[in-house]
């Protein structure tokens, strides 16, 4: 029978105590790394309540490259006294059992027609004044498969007046 030296042991133990406590450091630093603080959701602005969308309309084309364009076309209506320079809304697509698919935030872009096809700009280029009503587009390329091919949910998340 032989006996380990007791340095061999105190060694090996060594060992093992700092590969533990260099792992645990590493999952740690990691867990930190990942968390993430939870983020309320800002309120959207007060004017938001002065713009009014209708006359959804949903499309569907293809690009050049083949791939699908969904468009959503409608008016866009401002009931408030101030001119809308800037507005960002949260589109939602529902899949078949009421939950959410997708969720994207894009700028709301209005039409104008100046030549032989209408050409989406942003409000800074085409502003929306009191009392003004807009036809609009949102374009989407890639829309996930889960949606239901019904009207997407639209919220104003973002407005900037001038």
């Amino acid at each position: 029978m032989q006996v380990s030296p007791p340095a061999e042991k105190q060694t090996v133990s060594r060992s093992i105590f700092i590969g533990v406590v260099v792992f645990l450091a590493v999952a740690g630093g990691i867990a930190l790394m990942l968390r993430s603080e939870r983020k309320v959701p800002a309120a959207p602005p007060a004017y938001v309540a002065n713009l009014k969308l209708s006359d959804l309309k949903l499309s569907a084309a293809e690009n050049f490259v083949g791939a699908s364009v969904t468009y959503l076309d409608g008016s866009v209506t401002n009931t408030g006294e101030q001119t809308v320079i800037h507005a960002v809304v949260r589109v939602v697509f529902k899949d078949g059992l009421g939950q959410t698919a997708q969720k994207e935030e894009v700028g709301l872009r209005v039409l104008q027609t100046g030549g032989p096809y209408p050409d989406a700009v942003d409000l800074s280029a085409s502003p929306l004044g009191p009392g003004q009503t807009k036809p609009f587009r949102l374009t989407f390329e890639g829309i996930s498969q889960q949606w239901n091919r019904a009207y997407p949910e639209i919220v104003f998340v973002d407005v900037k007046l001038k």
